[in-house]
């Protein structure tokens, strides 16, 4: 019997490439979306697919959580308040998105017994230093009054909630952090460094590095991502359990600015800004962020297997002349 998959931010970056994967895979799948930060435009290749249902609706709307949950043979939840500089400039909505929407699906999942995925982040780690970052290490967050860290505060509650229902409630839960992912169809509006740096190296901008440009990130491949995260949510020993998810291949902002000059052929200067002026006074960074991925691996076999030069040129070619530079 053909199964039916919930995505809740399924018109996203991420959630899209999930919906493509699910489909390919023999399911039906319905998308939650109230389109904030995803786009129609990245479901548009699949508006003939009848397996597919779109329904642009909140998260935070219980009600309507409640009704999907229902249909849906299992729930996938990636619908969230991302980016920093949404996290910035909207702390708020990033609480309420991220707490509220977790909370009333969890509620009707435990209700109608569907087993859940709940994308997390690497940005609950906050300023620890213990790299790499191991699923069972401490969380180092700053103070409440940076609003920076209102962010990584929601994802860490949503995941406390998908621990105490699978205790309590012995709801299948699984929990995946991801780190700095990237591939076609990523937005650099809110803030995401790969499309906003492609984007100024074709348009012949400056390629803006915030900061000294010496922290550094692994990137992964949304492909890689993807399909591990069905793969968790297909596992009833990986029920309950927080799995990191992202690349081992570090490298500097500094060195990703001069690697996609390279791949784009830019002539584009490389220029600094302060956090200050990019985000707002006092903003803290991480210095560098690195997964621990052996539990990942030894679980369902993940290993990212495509380095920085294929999510580069990946996203080069999805970034056609008619696209607007800015997305």
């Amino acid at each position: 019997m053909t199964k039916t998959a919930l995505v809740t931010g399924g018109a996203g970056f991420i959630g899209s490439h999930l919906t493509d994967h699910l489909l390919h895979r023999g399911c039906r799948v319905i998308v939650m979306d109230d389109l904030s930060t995803g786009s129609p435009r990245n479901l548009e290749h699949l508006r003939r697919d009848q397996r597919l249902d779109l329904v642009i609706d909140s998260v935070l709307d219980g009600a309507a959580v409640e009704r999907l949950v229902r249909r849906a043979d299992h729930v996938y939840h990636l619908a969230a308040a991302v980016g920093v500089d949404l996290i910035v400039n909207e702390p708020a909505k990033v609480i309420e998105t991220n707490i509220i929407g977790t909370d009333n699906l969890i509620k009707a999942c435990a209700h109608w017994r569907r087993p859940l995925f709940i994308a997390s982040s690497s940005e609950v780690y906050g300023k620890s230093h213990d790299l790499p970052f191991n699923e069972e290490g401490d969380l180092v967050l700053g103070p409440t009054s940076k609003p920076r860290w209102s962010y990584a505060c929601s994802k860490a509650i949503d995941e406390f909630l998908a621990a105490a229902y699978y205790k309590h409630a012995k709801l299948p839960t699984v929990v995946a952090r991801f780190f700095n992912t990237a591939g076609p169809r990523q937005t650099g509006r809110y803030g995401m460094v790969i499309p906003r740096f492609v984007s100024q190296a074709l348009a012949g901008d400056p390629i803006t590095v915030f900061g000294d440009g010496e922290q550094s990130r692994c990137f992964a491949h949304v492909q890689d991502i993807v399909p591990a995260v069905v793969r968790l949510l297909e596992s009833p020993a990986c029920y309950g359990l927080v799995f990191n998810l992202g690349s081992r291949e570090l490298v500097t902002i500094n060195e990703l600015a001069m690697a996609v000059k390279d791949v784009t052929g830019s002539s584009s200067d490389i220029v600094h800004v302060s956090y200050d002026d990019a985000y707002e006074v006092g903003f803290e960074d991480m210095d560098s962020r690195v997964p621990d991925t052996e539990r990942a691996r030894s679980y369902i076999g993940f290993t990212a297997r495509r380095g920085l030069r294929d999510i580069l040129q990946d996203m080069v070619t999805w970034k056609s002349p008619t696209r607007d530079a800015k997305a």
